[in-house]
């Protein structure tokens, strides 16, 4: 139905696992109630490492909003190039803003979408965010073998996060999310390789076919952008 699903994944070992595994036991003991004593669960065995691992939790209980502030931290911050995959891309003022600003600024910014959607009604709000970060010099790639799963970014062969975090509003806002920052790790040379193999099988979108784009797919984009704050 959806093609070829692409995801991607990054297994952790010894210190760095216990972010996540607390995040984990953080939610266990909200949902059952349960008595755990956390210590018990600390990581014993340590192990080389080739740079630096940053597990993150992002939370719509509090007042902030870790996942898009480390990405808008690694697009401001990015000098050569910054690339990401996303399923979605739903963006506010702020998260357009930075893009733009990174792609004017000779900052090459590359972004791999779906061309195949899981749901019909968000695809069309993502290609409606298409034409401004299109005019601001932004590259844009659809994934002609199926649906683009995976959340990545890596910037300047530096710095890369792997995650859960959709570039949309409800991973920002509304859901539990967390993701791995990696700085000057082997990992990120492998997420920079992972998406250059990914752009030789995806189709770039040009400004021209979106300035083309007929009136009733131009105004079902509009009325869809409407529900992007619920997407």
């Amino acid at each position: 139905k959806f093609g070829h699903w692409k995801d991607t994944a990054v297994m952790l070992q010894g210190r760095g696992v216990w972010n996540l595994t607390l995040m984990f036991l953080q939610q266990w003991i909200f949902t059952t109630d349960e008595d755990l004593d956390l210590t018990t669960f600390v990581p014993t065995i340590s192990y080389p490492s080739d740079g630096f691992v940053q597990p993150f939790g992002d939370s719509p209980l509090d007042r902030e909003n870790i996942s898009e502030n480390a990405y808008i931290q690694m697009i401001n911050h990015a000098q050569r190039y910054i690339y990401i995959t996303t399923p979605y891309l739903i963006l506010d003022t702020q998260m357009i803003t930075a893009l733009a600003i990174a792609a004017q600024s000779g900052v090459d910014v590359r972004i791999i979408t779906p061309h195949f959607p899981d749901k019909w009604y968000v695809h069309p709000v993502t290609r409606s965010n298409y034409r401004p970060l299109l005019r601001a010099g932004v590259k844009i790639y659809e994934y002609t073998p199926g649906f683009m799963h995976a959340k990545m970014f890596v910037a300047d062969d530096e710095v890369s996060i792997v995650g859960t975090t959709n570039m949309d509003y409800r991973s920002f806002y509304l859901h539990f999310e967390c993701g791995v920052i990696f700085f000057l790790s082997s990992v990120s040379h492998a997420v920079r390789n992972d998406f250059e193999k990914i752009l030789e099988v995806s189709r770039e979108v040009t400004l021209q076919e979106e300035e083309n784009i007929g009136a009733p797919s131009r105004f079902m984009r509009s009325v869809l952008r409407l529900f992007s704050p619920l997407m």
